[in-house]
């Protein structure tokens, strides 16, 4: 239905649990977040995106305000439309978009049959994380759009674990 949806055609890749899921969300945690932490994420995970070729759009929001947008060789303006329906399903859930879908997944539904929520505005595909600020909570949204959605996911990860272990 989606490019998001194409199975990689390397190595199969284990799907995460929804402990595994859910315990990356406890762990990547930040103690605040600024402008300059948007930027410096972003940037992050632009330079990742190009060390692999991702053809990917990036897109970092908090408080209903985009503080980093990028566009990569290969990404597309549907990209930007994923990266908005990807967005407000963690504004909605307070949790990552893959993990909502998984969450619907493992009560064998989709979030497309049982959300109720319109599928042109909302999607529980991967790539979507929430910036979550300790004792404050859900700030924002960390987004990338272009991958396959677990791969899109793996990204996010991948760059806040880099971005908060290097404090």
């Amino acid at each position: 239905m989606t490019h998001h949806e194409i199975t990689p055609k390397f190595q199969p890749e284990l799907t995460p649990t929804l402990e595994e899921l859910e315990a990356q969300e406890r762990r990547l945690v930040f103690s605040r977040f600024t402008h300059e932490d948007a930027w410096a994420l972003g940037s992050l995970l632009v330079e990742l995106a190009r060390e692999r070729q991702a053809p990917v759009a990036i897109d970092i929001h908090r408080a209903g305000q985009q503080l980093f947008h990028a566009a990569l060789p290969g990404s597309t303006p549907d990209n930007d439309a994923w990266i908005a329906r990807k967005r407000r399903v963690v504004e909605r859930y307070g949790s990552a978009s893959y993990l909502v879908g998984a969450r619907f997944r493992a009560k064998g539904s989709t979030f497309e049959e049982s959300s109720r929520l319109d599928p042109d505005t909302y999607a529980a595909h991967g790539g979507s994380f929430p910036i979550t600020v300790q004792d404050v909570g859900v700030i924002g949204t960390v987004t990338v759009s272009g991958l396959p959605q677990l791969a899109d996911h793996r990204l996010v990860v991948e760059a806040l674990e880099t971005f908060l272990n290097k404090g």
